[in-house]
């Protein structure tokens, strides 16, 4: 599966336009993990597990978005996208869309 932020493949055809697809992920934070990024949050730096959870959860909602796409018959996803939203205090969602198309290649 090709996956783009772009809305086209250099030497690819789109050939079909399936429509779009997504895949989404709810994350909850763990209580011992705040603890650890409250005090890494008073020195500075890279806070690992927040960046580890974030992801983990892109992973899987690009994974969920291109089994959708593979059911509609598509071998690309083009127009990538993700966005987040809180949904409460201790758990966010991330979504990954795009658009499922069929692409083959450009003849010479």
């Amino acid at each position: 599966m090709i996956i783009t932020t772009t809305e086209r493949i250099p030497g690819k055809r789109i050939v079909n336009v399936f429509g779009l697809v997504r895949g989404n992920t709810i994350r909850a934070r763990h209580a011992g993990k705040d603890i650890l990024a409250a005090l890494k949050n008073l020195v500075g730096g890279e806070i690992a597990e927040y960046t580890k959870l974030m992801a983990e959860s892109r992973e899987q909602a690009i994974d969920r978005m291109t089994d959708e796409a593979k059911r509609m018959g598509a071998n690309a996803i083009v127009g990538l996208r993700f966005t987040t939203s809180e949904i409460m205090g201790a758990a966010a969602e991330l979504l990954a869309y795009g658009t499922a198309v069929l692409v083959e290649n450009e003849k010479k």
